[in-house]
C-alpha cells in the first residue's frame, strides 16, 4: 500500500514538470522569431530603394545635439559676456549696405536696407578640428551662445528679415573667433535743415550702439576703419544725388549708466533741383510775367485787365499752398517760400497799379469837367442873337448847321448851345495857356503804366540774380 501511494505521487510530480517544460518551449520559439523578423526588416529598410519607411527620431527628446555637443554649450554660462571680469571685448562690426529706400522731409527720417556684420572671440566656442574649417549655422544657435547687444540709437522702426527664413548667419572658428551677421531695415531719425529747400544738403547718421555694456565691457569699432562701410553703386534716390558715404567712432555719455562707443554712418545727400523747377519755379515766374501783360491794355478797359490780375492772384496763392502740403511745418522761412511770396508780391502789385491807374483817370476826368463847367459864359444878357458874328473857324458843316439859328422854329435850348459854342470859339485863344497850365498839374496816367512795364520786369530780373546767386552755393 506505501508502495502504490509513492508511485502515484511520482507519476504527479513528474507530470506536472512535463507541463511546465510544454509551456516554455512556444514562448522561446516566439521570441526567436520576432527577432529574427526584426532583423530582416532592418536589412531591408537599409538596402537601397527600399520601399519601407523607417520612423525619423524626435529630435526634440534628444537631449544635446551634435554641434551643442562639440561647441560644449552645456560647459559655460553664456549669459555673461566673454573674458567676464577682465578688460573689454573687442567686437568688430562692417556694414554693407543694400539699399536706401526713402528720405522723407515730413517726418525728419530716412530708410535703409544693410548687412550688420559683428567681428569677436569667444574661447568657450573653440572647439578642436583637424582641418581649421569653420562651422556655420542659422539663427537657431544664436539663442544660445553670447552676442553683442547692439541696437540702432534714434531709431523709429527696424526688423530682421524673415523671408524665407530669418536672415542670420553665425559663423563659429576652431579657434573661437565669431562672425555674426544679420540684414535689417531700420528708419531713422534725421534732423534737417530745410532754410535752403529745394536748393538744399542734407546730412544724416545711422549710429550704432551697445544698450547694456559700457565702453569698460564692451569696446565696439570699426573692422577696416572707413573701409568698413561697402555700399553698392546701383544705389539712387529720386529726388537726392548720394554725394559721400563716411564712417566715425564717438563715445556716447549718460548720466545714468556711464560711457558707451557709438559707431556712426554719415551720408551727404543734394537734392535734385529739375522736379522743383518744373514744378515750382517755372509755373510762378510764368504768372509773373502774364500780370505784367496787364500794361500793355487800354487802361479803360476794366473788364480785360481785373480778371487778369485776379487769375494770376489766384494761380500763386494755389501755387504756394501745394509747396507748404508737402512740407513739415517748420518755424522759420525756407528758400522755396522767399520765391513763391516775392513772386506772389510782384502779382499783387500789378493789380495795384492798375487800381491806381484807374483811381486817377476817373479823378483827372472829375476835375477837367468842374474846371470846364466854371469857364462857362454866361448867355442870359444876350437879347439879339442873329447879330451876333460867325467866326472864320467854322467849317461849312458849322456854317450849315447853325444858319439857320435865328428862325422862329428854334426853341430856347438850342440858341443857348449855340451861342456857348461861339463864345468858347471867340474865346479860344485865350483860355488854352489856362487849360495847358492847368492840365499840367495832373498825373498822366498813360505814363504809369509805360514806367510799369520797365521798372517791373527789371527788378523781377534783378531778384532772380540775387536769389539765384545766393543759394546756389
Amino acid at each position: 500500500m506505501h508502495a502504490d501511494v509513492c508511485f502515484l505521487l511520482c507519476a504527479c510530480f513528474f507530470s506536472t514538470g512535463a507541463l511546465q517544460l510544454r509551456g516554455q518551449v512556444p514562448q522561446t520559439c516566439s521570441q526567436t522569431r520576432s527577432k529574427r523578423e526584426t532583423a530582416r526588416t532592418e536589412r531591408e529598410a537599409h538596402k537601397p530603394g527600399s520601399t519601407l519607411l523607417m520612423r525619423s527620431p524626435d529630435v526634440t527628446k534628444a537631449p544635446v545635439t551634435k554641434s551643442e555637443q562639440l561647441l560644449k554649450l552645456d560647459d559655460h554660462d553664456f549669459t555673461m559676456r566673454p573674458g567676464f571680469g577682465g578688460p573689454a571685448i573687442p567686437v568688430g562690426v562692417d556694414v554693407q549696405l543694400e539699399s536706401l529706400d526713402t528720405i522723407s522731409e515730413v517726418d525728419m527720417d530716412f530708410t535703409m536696407t544693410l548687412y550688420l556684420r559683428h567681428y569677436w572671440k569667444d574661447e568657450r566656442l573653440s572647439f578642436p578640428s583637424n582641418t581649421n574649417q569653420s562651422m556655420t549655422f542659422d539663427g537657431r544657435l544664436v539663442k544660445k551662445i553670447w552676442v553683442p547687444d547692439i541696437f540702432f540709437v534714434h531709431s523709429k522702426r527696424s526688423f530682421i528679415h524673415d523671408t524665407t527664413t530669418e536672415n542670420v548667419m553665425l559663423r563659429v572658428h576652431p579657434d573661437g573667433k565669431v562672425l555674426y551677421s544679420l540684414r535689417v531695415t531700420v528708419t531713422a531719425m534725421c534732423n534737417m535743415d530745410l532754410s535752403h529747400f529745394p536748393l538744399d544738403t542734407q546730412t544724416c547718421s545711422l549710429e550704432i550702439e551697445s544698450y547694456a555694456y559700457t565702453d569698460d565691457d564692451l569696446m565696439l569699432y570699426w573692422k577696416r576703419g572707413n573701409k568698413s562701410l561697402q555700399t553698392d553703386e546701383k544705389i539712387s534716390l529720386s529726388q537726392f544725388l548720394i554725394q559721400e558715404f563716411h564712417t566715425t567712432t564717438k563715445l556716447a555719455f549718460y548720466s545714468s549708466t556711464g560711457w558707451y562707443n557709438r559707431l556712426y554712418i554719415n551720408f551727404t545727400l543734394r537734392r535734385h533741383i529739375f522736379f522743383f523747377l518744373l514744378q515750382t519755379y517755372f509755373p510762378a515766374t510764368l504768372m509773373v510775367m502774364l500780370s505784367w501783360v496787364s500794361f500793355w491794355i487800354d487802361r479803360r478797359a476794366v473788364p480785360a485787365r481785373v480778371p487778369l490780375g485776379i487769375t494770376t492772384v489766384l494761380t500763386m496763392s494755389t501755387i504756394i499752398t501745394g509747396v507748404n502740403a508737402s512740407m513739415p511745418r517748420v518755424s522759420y522761412i525756407k528758400a522755396v517760400d522767399i520765391y513763391l511770396w516775392v513772386s506772389f508780391v510782384f502779382v499783387f502789385l500789378s493789380v495795384i497799379e492798375y487800381a491806381a491807374v484807374n483811381y486817377l483817370s476817373t479823378l483827372q476826368e472829375r476835375k477837367e469837367r468842374t474846371q470846364s463847367n466854371r469857364q462857362l459864359p454866361c448867355t442870359c444878357g444876350m437879347t439879339h442873337p442873329g447879330q451876333m458874328m460867325m467866326s472864320n473857324s467854322y467849317s461849312d458843316m458849322d456854317m450849315m448847321t447853325t444858319g439857320n439859328y435865328g428862325m422862329s422854329e428854334l426853341n430856347g435850348d438850342k440858341q443857348e448851345q449855340f451861342l456857348v459854342h461861339l463864345v468858347l470859339d471867340n474865346e479860344q485863344g485865350a483860355q488854352r495857356p489856362a487849360v495847358s497850365s492847368s492840365s499840367s498839374l495832373f498825373i498822366d496816367t498813360h505814363a504809369i503804366d509805360k514806367y510799369s512795364r520797365v521798372i517791373f520786369p527789371g527788378a523781377y530780373t534783378l531778384f532772380n540774380i540775387i536769389y539765384w546767386s545766393i543759394y546756389s552755393q
